[in-house]
């Protein structure tokens, strides 16, 4: 097995460094080596972006730290390409158990239903996750990796949104600089974001005077993997207390410290090795792996672009670690940001359809930043009324449903509704179910052409996709046949999907590449709220654009080019 903490990579000299170089301009730079650069470097890769990855170090992340990756991410990871290995080595989770003092408040169950792909989440140290996904980065030809590459120096050149605008990074190396130009650059180069720096930028929000002690341990324990959420427990008295499993038998465990623990003591083995034997019990065998200490805040920056500059997670923004927003909304603006910029430099839609990445994702962000700071307030409460209703709370929950919907251990990630962008085209018709224009796609069982047990989303790819349900009866007529088919010969490519339901006949004279699947289960249909001959436009992030009951050429293109911030969409 490989030991990710321990992987070095080596420094090797690029062709920018060569002396008789000539002045190249890259389509993209991603700067940090971190999940949320790496995940975004793939994505654009996989879209056909020649990508450059800098990074000042040349190791991977050392213990735990995010370890709770959302079903959405799991979603985007499949998308990438490594989503198997994410779900095969990690450990996964939907049940979580709320308790005050030693006794249970309540159960909850984040994925009751059946008829997924995946998990709500998975549990999985951060050094796997970058280690998965590097392997998968250095498989692909257009993708190039520059260790021990350090910027030190940025300046943007040119009329921003012109195609002459560019960036020119000054790159530190253990051979000396060198000039690093890009049309655009993605700067995923963490919370303390060397690149915010040079710009003379910075974040605005609220600091939390807490502290936090991580402790992983590794221990063989019989506790089920589910996640305990303790508010005052009697083995560390009015303090909060969070307990996961990872894989490789190793429990993730933190402790509430307060902000008078003094961060260098409380590290130190005879102050650790008492708090986990407290909660495990006097007879449990266990070994540190690592321990760390941390404070948080919620933050982020006014702007998520700045000119051919775009920021990415903790770099654009921080969350307090309640809830797993950091990591898991990170990969959201990278997916969210990859598409945008495949379809700008492939001369599909104007510079003007990045200003939405920022404008979408500041949204998210700023939903993600209410979430995680009611969840901060709630269980670290700082003055003496708001302990009392935090309390009556608990107390109500034992017994009341109303009460629950109150207690907030960390309300879990959930992608955000982009119900507000400007690239979505309002319904024009009555639906029912969650996937409004804005909402990411939801997955469903399905058979593929083949009859094989299938998925929905994998179908879906990412490029822009014409989803339509039908049961090739009535519904499913020349006019929608004639749509599809003069769609399919549109500037922007896009992918046609059909599901039918069991009993049905395939259509005939479907274009070219057509995903015919089967609703198997009626859960597709369900999930989407859709009739036959309903027809979604699905972004390349998989988030719906535009859906109708009956869709024709006409009110389709129009959304797709709204979608693309192409002009004359009103």
């Amino acid at each position: 097995m490989i030991d990710y903490q321990t992987l070095t990579f080596d420094y090797a000299r690029c062709s920018d460094q060569a002396p008789d170089a000539a002045a190249c301009v890259r389509p993209v730079v991603v700067v940090g080596a971190g999940p949320v650069g790496l995940a975004t470097a793939i994505d654009l890769a996989r879209q056909g972006v020649q990508v450059v990855l800098v990074d000042d170090d040349c190791t991977l992340s050392t213990g735990s730290r995010a370890i709770c990756f959302s079903k959405r991410s799991l979603d985007i990871f499949d998308r990438l390409g490594c989503g198997e290995r994410m779900v095969g080595k990690g450990v996964s989770w939907s049940v979580g158990k709320v308790f005050r003092k030693d006794e249970l408040v309540y159960t909850f169950d984040l994925l009751p239903e059946s008829g997924h792909r995946r998990p709500a989440f998975v549990n999985l140290q951060q050094y796997y996750v970058e280690g998965f996904l590097l392997e998968r980065a250095q498989a692909l030809p257009n993708l190039e990796i520059r260790w021990k590459n350090q910027v030190t120096g940025i300046a943007q050149r040119g009329t921003p949104g012109s195609n002459e605008a560019h960036v020119a990074l000054e790159i530190e190396t253990p051979d000396g600089p060198y000039t690093l130009l890009a049309r655009y650059v993605v700067a995923a180069d963490g919370s303390r974001s060397p690149l915010r720096k040079l710009l003379g930028l910075d974040s605005h929000g609220r600091t939390f005077k807490d502290r936090f002690l991580i402790a992983d341990v590794k221990m063989e324990a019989d506790f089920p993997t589910e996640r305990w959420f303790w508010f005052d427990p009697p083995f560390h008295p009015n303090q909060s207390v969070l307990l996961h499993r990872q894989p490789d038998n190793v429990w993730r465990i933190d402790f509430q410290l307060g902000w008078d623990a003094d961060p260098v003591l409380e590290k130190t083995p005879e102050r650790v090795i008492p708090r986990v034997r407290a909660l495990l019990g006097p007879d449990v065998k266990f070994e540190l792996e690592w321990v760390s200490i941390y404070t948080f805040s919620c933050l982020r920056m006014d702007s998520f672009r700045q000119g051919n500059v775009l920021f990415a997670g903790d770099s654009a923004h921080l969350v307090s670690p309640f809830g797993a927003r950091g990591a898991n909304s990170g990969f959201q603006d990278g997916e969210n940001l990859a598409w945008k910029l495949a379809m700008v430099l492939g001369s599909h839609a104007p510079d003007a359809l990045l200003d939405t990445y920022a404008s979408e994702r500041e949204y998210a962000a700023d939903e993600n930043i209410r979430n995680s700071t009611r969840s901060t307030d709630f269980i670290t409460p700082k003055s003496a009324v708001s302990r009392v209703f935090r309390d009556a709370v608990l107390t109500l929950a034992r017994e009341h449903a109303f009460a629950r919907q109150l207690v907030n251990s960390g309300r879990l990630s959930v992608p955000a509704v982009l119900r507000e962008s400007t690239l979505n085209t309002p319904d024009e018709d009555a639906f029912s179910g969650q996937m409004e224009p804005g909402a990411s796609c939801a997955d469903a069982p399905v058979l593929d052409a083949s009859g094989r047990e299938s998925w929905l989303l994998p179908h879906l790819g990412d490029q822009f996709a014409g989803l339509v349900f039908s049961r090739a009866g009535p519904a499913f007529d020349t006019a929608t046949l004639a749509t599809m088919q003069a769609l399919a010969r549109a500037p922007v490519p896009l992918k046609f999907v059909v599901v039918l339901d069991r009993e049905a006949a395939v259509p005939a004279d479907l274009p070219a590449a057509t995903a015919v699947l089967r609703d198997v289960q009626g859960l597709a249909a369900q999930r989407y709220g859709a009739r036959d001959g309903a027809f979604y436009l699905i972004r390349p992030d998989q988030h719906v654009s535009a859906r109708w009951r009956r869709a024709d050429a006409a009110r389709v293109e129009r959304a797709l080019k709204r979608a693309l911030c192409v002009q004359g969409t009103a």
